[in-house]
């Protein structure tokens, strides 16, 4: 039932996605980020839906007379700059035949962020591009918190398998990032049971990240959190409610968490933690070496024998840095660090010039929310190998969007406003002839 259900719902968006390339860019996020293919038993799980939206959104994209180039900003020229940097690094990677296979998956990643960069404009586009990642990774959250509750915390919740989410670690990290987002919309919706429900999504959410005892999840919701609570206009109520629930969904943990998360202090003893340590030791080393870094694929016996201080350990990444610092050498590790500043500074843009305009409360909304989305990816992504991991490249796109529609708005107005102050033109008595 579950593979037809999302058989109809995919071959009936294609006619739309012709006639509105802009929902061809949603149903691609929803697909990419949710991966609902995946909650099928039977054929859906093996049909290409993703390439059949991203090439049924190319072609309406050419088809169509809108405006589709590609917006100039900062972000997407560091974008564009970090994809030529990985064709650079990948014709000399260390394992050739992995690293082509990687590169594939990558550029169609980054290729469709740049087609969402291009077909998402409006505010009402960027409003449900919005509402797509909440409800992609909102149904993990519903689903993982309701699964934590039943189980009283004694499993750990999981994603969807064969996919970036599907480990315990990146989930937690998918939620942390759209918790933020869905805080973002609780406060803009207008109707009561809306409110209720993103929020009970939230707290749900909150709890499946926990329940995936990830270490670095609870750094990173903590970071998150803090963020959020400093930026909040009603700090005593926020606080709160964080002072009142944060006990209560710890409390609810089983002792086996607690003793988990224990092991934050006690790193030194802790195998998992020390391999990571390695791992990230053996990415120094070999950018160290090799100033265009190994090229993708490189947690590699043959490559941590060369590099690593323990050669045995071999480790992923388990970082965003330093898997960026491995695979694409120091050149790649800067530019995915401008690209993060400037993604934060194009948030602080439109928090500066939205915070006196009410009627743009909705951009600066979306902007601080999207800036505390940015402090959990940073600090839960310190530990996880998601340098690729798409959601993060759609809150740009977002982001640029929405940079976009309040400068336009705010041109508009003050053309207004200075029309408004020109006198009437006099107008002249007709020329007399001699």
């Amino acid at each position: 039932m579950r593979d037809i259900l999302i058989t109809l719902l995919i071959a009936g968006s294609l006619p739309l996605i012709l006639k509105q390339p802009a929902f061809g860019a949603l149903m691609w996020v929803w697909v990419s980020v949710m991966n609902p293919h995946t909650q099928g038993w039977g054929f859906a799980t093996r049909l290409p839906f993703a390439y059949i939206i991203a090439l049924t959104t190319v072609l309406s994209m050419l088809m169509s007379r809108e405006p589709k180039n590609l917006p100039l900003t900062p972000v997407s020229v560091l974008l564009l700059a970090f994809v030529l940097w990985m064709n650079v690094t990948t014709p000399f990677a260390l394992l050739p035949e992995a690293s082509w296979v990687q590169w594939q998956k990558v550029m169609k990643i980054m290729l469709m962020s740049f087609v969402v960069m291009m077909l998402i404009r409006s505010q009402r586009d960027i409003l449900r591009l919005v509402w797509v990642l909440v409800g992609s990774i909102g149904y993990y959250g519903v689903k993982g918190g309701i699964f934590t509750i039943r189980s009283g915390g004694t499993e750990r919740v999981w994603g969807p398998t064969a996919t970036f989410i599907g480990d315990n670690n990146a989930l937690a990290l998918a939620l942390i990032i759209t918790i933020p987002l869905m805080y973002y919309l609780q406060q803009n919706a207008d109707r009561r049971w809306l409110r209720h429900g993103l929020s009970g999504a939230m707290v749900l959410s909150a709890l499946a990240a926990l329940g995936s005892y990830s270490r670095g999840a609870l750094l990173a919701i903590a970071a998150m959190g803090l963020f959020m609570w400093l930026k909040s206009g009603r700090k005593l109520v926020l606080g709160a409610l964080l002072c009142l629930l944060a006990p209560m969904l710890l409390a609810f943990m089983p002792e086996r968490w607690g003793e988990r998360m224990d092991t934050i202090n006690n790193y030194h003893d802790d195998s998992s933690a020390q391999g990571r340590l390695n791992a990230w030791r053996m990415a120094y080393n070999l950018a160290c070496h090799r100033f265009i870094g190994g090229g993708f694929e490189v947690s590699d016996g043959a490559i941590f024998a060369q590099y690593a201080p323990n050669p045995l350990a071999v480790h992923a990444a388990h970082s965003i840095y330093f898997q960026a610092l491995g695979e694409h050498g120091f050149v790649g590790l800067a530019i995915y660090l401008a690209l993060g500043v400037a993604t934060w500074r194009t948030a602080s843009a439109i928090i500066r010039m939205t915070r006196e305009v009410p009627d743009l409360r909705w951009a600066l909304g979306l902007a601080t929310m999207s800036q505390a989305s940015m402090v959990g990816f940073a600090v839960g992504g310190a530990f996880l190998s998601l340098l690729y991991f798409d959601m993060p490249y759609y809150v740009m796109a977002a982001l640029i969007a929405t940079q976009i529609q309040v400068r336009q708005q705010l041109e508009q107005r003050q053309a207004l406003r200075s029309n408004a102050t020109i006198p009437p033109a006099v107008q002249r008595a007709p020329r007399r002839t001699p």
